[in-house]
């Protein structure tokens, strides 16, 4: 979707900030043994460290490996949403665990155990929540932030 740099830094922002903020609620219900009210607000404490690390992971490294992994399995005149299925899945496939072990290191005790098991809990959910909710949500406020200068463009 984005068109040019400028465009995959905000799609990436966003998609970041999304991924982030789920995925850290998720992990302090799974460290308080539970979802409240205040869960969504403990969770925002870790976004000013977390999102900027995914940012940079996704934007930099992840994302260009993550569209060549894709096109290893997929064609270009495929269909277009099983296209953007294989790279989410590809980019989370690389950022679950990426992300789990930076969190590991900054949140738990670093063990390999620590991490396996951390991985191993958040990627089910960060697959779904991925393919399901954060990415369509993502590409919605994506579309309802660049539809306004498309519109203009083909209006002159």
């Amino acid at each position: 979707m984005p068109k040019n740099k400028f465009q995959d830094a905000i799609f990436t922002l966003i998609m970041a900030t999304l991924m982030v903020y789920a995925m850290v609620v998720y992990n302090v219900a799974l460290n308080t043994g539970g979802v409240t009210n205040a869960t969504f607000i403990n969770a925002l404490y870790e976004l000013p460290i977390m999102v900027p690390i995914a940012f940079i992971l996704k934007f930099f490294i992840v994302g260009k490996l993550a569209q060549k992994l894709a096109f290893s399995v997929m064609r270009p005149d495929d269909r277009p949403a099983l296209i953007t299925y294989a790279i989410s899945i590809c980019i989370c496939a690389i950022m679950c665990p990426t992300m789990s072990l930076i969190a590991t290191f900054l949140f738990k005790e670093p063990s390999l155990g620590t991490w396996i098991q951390t991985f191993g809990l958040n990627f089910p959910v960060a697959l779904c929540w991925q393919l399901f909710y954060c990415g369509p949500l993502t590409r919605l406020i994506f579309r309802l932030i660049f539809k306004p200068a498309k519109m203009a463009v083909a209006n002159k």
